[in-house]
């Protein structure tokens, strides 16, 4: 398409310098046999065929006659609606805006080795916390992370969610009370009403 195009402009660049010597009665004279041939061709035609243009054909009109106010553009005699062209000058640009503004990589950016290391920090030294729940840690020491990506972090480890790894057995369980065990009193008392009390 790229070499049509570039065909394309020669040719014009070289059909613009042959007007260049000619008078402006010949200009307006082959203006009005041009405007002529438009005319019949459109009664031959017929209103219900529509005249197809090859890509780079398009790319050539939209640039020729975008600059055009819209008033100048009605009173062309073209095969095409002056909004047609206007609208192919749009899906030009547009096409452009968006390959300049693609992104290099696809998908979402990898989460800094910091952020992984702090997760994996956080979760060894407190095994009872999910990924919610160290996604609001991060969220307090004002990292930004999605909490989905700490769960994604915890599997690439092989790490299992919170209930498994927090599962702790009676004898565990018994030595982190035993300080609140001893510190009970184990006084029995009995009300008035017979009721017994610890």
């Amino acid at each position: 398409m790229l070499l049509r195009l570039a065909y394309l402009t020669v040719t014009n660049a070289f059909a613009a310098l042959r007007l260049l010597p000619m008078s402006d009665r010949d200009k307006g004279v082959e203006i009005l046999f041009l405007r002529h041939q438009v005319m019949v061709l459109e009664r031959q035609l017929g209103a219900d065929v529509r005249v197809r243009f090859a890509p780079e054909g398009r790319l050539f009109l939209a640039a020729l006659l975008s600059s055009l106010p819209r008033a100048v553009l009605r009173r062309l005699r073209l095969v095409v609606r002056p909004d047609t062209i206007l609208r192919w000058h749009r899906e030009i640009v547009k096409r452009r805006h968006a390959r300049t503004c693609r992104p290099k990589r696809r998908g979402r950016p990898p989460t800094v080795r910091s952020v992984r290391t702090l997760v994996l920090r956080l979760v060894r030294e407190n095994p009872a916390w999910g990924y919610r729940r160290v996604h609001g840690e991060l969220a307090t020491l004002g990292l930004k992370v999605a909490p989905s990506t700490v769960w994604e972090i915890l599997q690439r480890e092989g790490i299992d969610p919170a209930p498994g790894r927090a599962s702790t057995t009676w004898a565990d369980f018994l030595r982190s009370q035993v300080g609140a065990l001893l510190a009970c009193d184990f006084i029995e008392a009995v009300t008035l009403t017979g009721q017994r009390q610890y």
